[in-house]
This record gives structure tokens, C-alpha cells and sequence, in this order.
């Protein structure tokens, strides 16, 4: 059956907080969340089995286990679920995982934080911003985190699964950090979660190995970075200036 297919042991969550990592701009929130499963030592919990996304398996080098693209990982210890994916989701399979996660959030009640990054040429420190749906927009406030300051949108999975918060008043964070409009950005990954998925979620995520190994990590993930360029710009998480659409 179609969804998301528990593979690993039962969990005793209280209210957990899901982040996701869909890959877009910078593929700052699969970096993000990639790094996060690690950092915290998450367990493999279960897959998304969704109509559209890609009949394949992946690996990691050194181990021998194959496991579906899309993929849930959980903490007990954090009351902390992550979402991984290693394949771009194509446009005509939005709709399909946007049910599958969206419903799937709405029975475990967990609050979701989805991430995006907005293409930006930067010298400094990239900026992060948040927008919420439902009452959510308080988290924010709480934690200092601004909104953006001019207008846009977000598109891609990222975009669907905010907008069906949003059309169903249910409760739902986005993160946008300044982001690399052409490479991977380990940078805007760390700042991803020490400025927002750590003080929201109330968990300590080291960023100093992601920020040390920015190199390497970006090197790993350019031939993921140019199958995502491959696909249109609307077919990426990602955040862009209102203006665009106008």
C-alpha cells in the first residue's frame, strides 16, 4: 500500500518535531538534514512509497544495505523525526508525496519545519527567515527568527507541502536561509540548524565538522547539485522573489 511504511522498530514520541530535507536551491535542507540524522545518531524508521518517486535504491560507500530515495529517521531521546531523500522529486509526483507526508504529519501531530534556501550572492554570514502557517508564527517570534523582508515564494515540494498547511490551517514553520544559487552550501546548512532547527526543536546539533568539511561535502554533492539543475526551477525547493511571478 501506498505511504509511508514503517521499517525500523516502533517509536514512543511525546510531540515530536519533523524536519525536512527535501534537495533544492544550495541543497541546503538535504545537507541540513542529512547532517542532523548523523549528528544525532537517528535510527532508520521508515519510507515513503509514493506515486511518482523514482523505482530506485541507494547506498552508502563501505555498506551493503540498499534502501528505498525517501526515507523517515527517527530520536527518541530528541522526540526528533527527519526526513532524507536522495532523489529530486519530479513535478508530477508533488501532489502524491505532498498526501503522503502532509497526512502522515497530521496523525503522528508532529510540527513540522521545512527548509529552503533563497539564491543569493552573499559576502557574509547568510541570513536566515521564517514564515509559518496556522498559529506557528509565535515559534518564531520566540526564537528571534525574522520574516523575509521582501515578498516571494516558495516552490517545489518544500512550496506544496507549506501551501497544504496553509490551505488546511494546521500549524507549520518554514525556514529560508541565503543560499549559493549554484553550488551545494554546507554554510547555509549550518546556519539551517544552529539558528533554527536547534533553538526550535530544543536539541545541541555540532556544526563545526559541516563547516570544516564544506569542501569535501560540496564536492560530494556537485554531480547531485547538477541532476537537480537539470530539472526546472519549479520543480526545486526553493525560495525566489515575489516579483518573479508577476
Amino acid at each position: 500500500m501506498a505511504g509511508i511504511q514503517r521499517q525500523g522498530p516502533e517509536v514512543s514520541l511525546e510531540n515530536p518535531t519533523l524536519v525536512e530535507g527535501f534537495p533544492g536551491v544550495g541543497l541546503v535542507g538535504k545537507i541540513a538534514t542529512d547532517h542532523l540524522v548523523t549528528e544525532l545518531d537517528m535510527e532508520y524508521y521508515a519510507s515513503l512509497d509514493c506515486e511518482g518517486l523514482p523505482r530506485v535504491v541507494t547506498y552508502r560507500g563501505g555498506e551493503g544495505r540498499a534502501r528505498p530515495p525517501v526515507r523517515i529517521y527517527a530520536s527518541e531521546d530528541h522526540d526528533l523525526l527527519a526526513l532524507q531523500s536522495d532523489a529530486p522529486i519530479a513535478s508530477d509526483a508533488v501532489d502524491s508525496v505532498t498526501n503522503c507526508v502532509s497526512k502522515w504529519i497530521a496523525e503522528r501531530e508532529a510540527r513540522p519545519i521545512y527548509l529552503s534556501g533563497l539564491p543569493a550572492e552573499r559576502e557574509e554570514r547568510p541570513s536566515l527567515y521564517g514564515i509559518a502557517t496556522g498559529d506557528a508564527a509565535g515559534t518564531l517570534a520566540d526564537h528571534d527568527i525574522e520574516a523575509p523582508p521582501d515578498d516571494g515564494v516558495v516552490s517545489g515540494p518544500t512550496g506544496a507541502l507549506l501551501n497544504r498547511a496553509a490551505q488546511d490551517g494546521d500549524d507549520g514553520l518554514g525556514l529560508i536561509v541565503e543560499s549559493s544559487p549554484q553550488f551545494p552550501d554546507p554554510e547555509a546548512a549550518s546556519v539551517l540548524l544552529e539558528d533554527g532547527v536547534a533553538p526550535i526543536a530544543d536539541v545541541s546539533i555540532n556544526v563545526g565538522e559541516l563547516v570544516d568539511r564544506a569542501e569535501e561535502i560540496r564536492e560530494k554533492r556537485e554531480q547531485f547539485a547538477r541532476q537537480m539543475q537539470e530539472m526546472s526551477q519549479e520543480e526545486s525547493s526553493q525560495a525566489q522573489p515575489l516579483r518573479m511571478y508577476q
